[in-house]
């Protein structure tokens, strides 16, 4: 396994792309606010769903998934080991959740995984958008996202899944860990109880109080404009 100066060059493609801000951008240009300052305060979809414009998560989604899946795509058009080309997605997942651009506050990468699905094994991401679509008619789709990402090396092993479905998998939870408990640099409760209260929400339910929709709804004091 060896990576030389061309593959760090595919990486660092992966990374940039990804650091673009498709959903920051969105509130920036169509209604002028920084949605960081909004509900969850990621910079994702769900978030120009919920405080921008609903219709802009189809187009702010489809970027999302494209500027994962392109780096893979060709990667391994320019026959780049297919691992290689599978790192060049995962670094725009990182560069999705932590983004150059934005001093590294970014989204949860969601978008970005189903990109790289896309490319090297299309029924990953029928089994991620299935769980999804079960948590959303359930109210919450944080925890299905966590366990789709769990299960799928299961439905990849007993329906001929490429090797990789494991690694690739892990490497994906991975980052989805480390990014929910993160949480884009917001301040944990300094005290031991509510800090692993919060923990707990963060790294579930992707959030740091129960109620979702009132998580959701949140807002810079003052704003009315969504209400």
């Amino acid at each position: 396994m060896q990576i030389g100066f061309y593959s760090i060059l595919l990486i660092l493609f992966g990374y940039l792309l990804g650091s673009v801000p498709f959903a920051y951008l969105a509130g920036k240009f169509y209604k002028g606010k920084d949605i960081r300052r909004y509900g969850s305060g990621t910079v994702s979809g769900s978030m120009v769903y919920e405080h921008v414009a609903r219709w802009l998560i189809v187009p702010v989604g489809v970027l999302d998934i494209l500027k994962a899946a392109f780096p893979v795509w060709l990667g391994l058009q320019l026959n780049f080991e297919p691992w290689l080309a599978i790192a060049a997605g995962l670094a725009a997942s990182i560069g999705h959740n932590w983004p150059a651009y934005l001093g590294f506050t970014g989204g949860r990468g969601l978008g970005t995984f189903l990109g790289i699905w896309l490319v090297v094994y299309p029924w990953g991401d029928v089994w991620m958008l299935a769980f999804l679509a079960v948590g959303w008619l359930l109210g919450d789709s944080a925890p299905f996202a966590l366990v789709s990402l769990v299960v799928i090396p299961i439905f990849g092993y007993s329906f001929g899944g490429p090797a990789f479905t494991l690694p690739l998998s892990l490497a994906m939870l991975a980052i989805t860990v480390i990014k929910r408990l993160e949480a884009n640099g917001r301040p944990l409760p300094p005290m031991n109880p509510e800090r692993r209260q919060v923990l707990f929400l963060r790294l579930i339910y992707d959030r740091d109080i129960k109620e979702h929709k009132e998580w959701l709804a949140k807002q810079p004091e003052g704003d009315v404009s969504d209400g």
